[in-house]
């Protein structure tokens, strides 16, 4: 089978656009040598564009002509490339998500692009650039009916009724989500912005006055208000109309505007599921629910590890998926000992120390004077802070899952089965060791380990630690021998 022959004109518009610059060089540097005559110079410059522009064209039918792809009975196979040929045979077995992909102009031609995710790939295993959209649906249920052993003549009605729809965003809901969402990356970008441009803004404003008095005021109005609505927006592109549907072994997603993405996430690989809630969704009664699964690649997109499986809903609507998905019950959180909170108000109380000596070590900088001890406010902040992120922490380790809670800003429930467990290890910083605290971890075959965002009961008694790592330990041997046996 062949791609779809729209993707001859979109692949050379867009190859095109990459080498835009290369070839815009080029014709400077050629036109430049025509000695000053108008007309020769742009007979050169758009001549060299031609030229780019045909080796473009030239290069991309020929792609199209030497791509082919086929579903056999066990395998996906495709032979490309242009110079050197490339023949592929993917295992269906192999293949852990069928990812469709579209943005704006792809969805007004009707052609979307298909990636094939592998198990234990560090790179999407294959492209399909670009097929039709019908096209790219059918490979998609293709192979998740050959993945499951299934014969490929199930009928469209057999088909729908191993569908259920298990989550679709509202209006209210992608609003709200908008509202939520602060990508605190963004910070350092518009703090170094604001240094370089506010203070002559100011004085171009208010000449009059002091503008050190109005930096900081202004830094942090900007800043929030700024990342709360770029961070809104983007978030509402990205999850616009979002779907999650349960379909046979596995759950399927589509969400997006400018760019729209499908997927499907394989109930077998599901490792763990984090519910998420920051300050603001928290006070709204709002919650996020996040599935990390086995296989997938860091930093792909949709085929990453962690996939939102609902972006926002009202809390009790996200645990309710959530036990659907893993049946956990109720949980009583074990808080940390209190002498936690003491290390918790120690190191607190440091930082606020240094933004103290930082902020009168400014008052030093000739010209520049202000009332630095107003900084000390921040001390009576401290433990507040300290008694907050304690009382945000616990676990609770039941006969089949361990659940780990953390963080207050953004607060993180995960919810591990005890026959995911990778490895279970407990560690002791020196200055948990005065206190008598350990933490304990959780490992499973998802992205958590990679991105250092494991299921973590944290500043633990240093015995119950090891009682408690020792139960994991126990427990994932018991899960393992029932799974065996069944």
């Amino acid at each position: 089978m062949r791609l779809d022959p729209l993707s001859i004109p979109y692949r050379i518009a867009e190859n095109s656009t990459q080498i835009a610059g290369g070839v815009v060089v080029a014709g400077i540097a050629g036109s430049s040598g025509s000695g000053g005559n108008l007309l020769q110079g742009a007979t050169i410059f758009f001549g060299i564009a031609a030229v780019g522009v045909a080796l473009v064209a030239g290069w991309n039918v020929a792609y199209y002509r030497r791509f082919r792809y086929e579903l056999t009975g066990d395998t996906f196979d495709i032979e490309s490339g242009v110079l050197s040929r490339r023949d592929r045979e993917i295992p269906y077995r192999r293949i852990q998500n069928v990812d469709i992909r579209q943005n704006v102009v792809q969805r007004l031609l009707g052609i979307a692009e298909v990636r094939l995710e592998t198990a234990g790939g560090g790179q999407t295993e294959a492209q399909l650039k670009y097929v039709n959209r019908e096209e790219a649906g059918r490979l998609q249920e293709e192979v998740g009916r050959r993945k499951r052993g299934q014969e490929p003549s199930v009928d469209e009605s057999e088909a729908e009724q191993q569908t259920e729809t298990l989550y679709s965003i509202t209006p209210r809901e992608l609003g709200i989500l908008g509202l939520v969402s602060m990508d605190l990356r963004l910070v350092p970008f518009l703090l170094v912005a604001l240094s370089v441009f506010g203070p002559a803004a100011i004085t171009s404003m208010l000449p009059d006055v002091d503008q050190w008095f109005l930096i900081g005021p202004l830094v942090g109005l900007t800043t929030l208000v700024g990342l709360a609505i770029l961070s809104g927006i983007i978030s509402m592109l990205q999850y616009y109309d979002f779907q999650l549907r349960s379909h046979g072994d596995e759950y399927r997603y589509e969400r997006g505007l400018l760019q729209r993405y499908s997927g499907s996430i394989p109930v077998e690989k599901v490792q763990t599921l984090s519910i998420r809630e920051n300050v603001l969704a928290r006070w709204l009664g709002y919650a996020s629910l996040t599935i990390e699964t086995a296989g997938y690649a860091p930093g792909q997109g949709s085929g990453a590890r962690s996939q939102s499986a609902i972006p926002i809903a009202e809390r009790d609507r996200v645990v309710e998926l959530a036990r659907s998905i893993e049946p956990f019950d109720e949980v009583t959180f074990e808080r940390p000992p209190k002498r936690a909170r003491e290390r918790y108000a120690v190191r607190y109380l440091l930082v606020a120390l240094l933004v103290i000596a930082g902020t009168y070590a400014v008052t030093l900088v000739p010209d520049i004077s202000g009332p630095w001890f107003l900084s000390a406010l921040v001390l009576p902040v401290v433990p507040i802070a300290a008694h907050v992120k304690w009382r945000h922490r616990g676990y609770y380790m039941g006969e089949e899952y361990a659940i780990t809670r953390n963080g207050f800003w953004s607060r993180r429930i995960t919810i591990v089965p005890t026959y995911r467990v990778q490895t279970v290890l407990s560690s002791r910083t020196i200055f948990q060791r005065r206190r008598r605290l350990a933490s304990v971890i959780v490992d499973t075959a998802g992205s958590s380990s990679l991105m250092g965002t494991d299921a973590v009961a944290a500043d633990i008694d240093a015995e119950q630690a090891d009682r408690l790592r020792e139960t994991v330990a126990d427990r994932l041997q018991v899960a393992i021998g029932q799974r065996d046996s069944s």
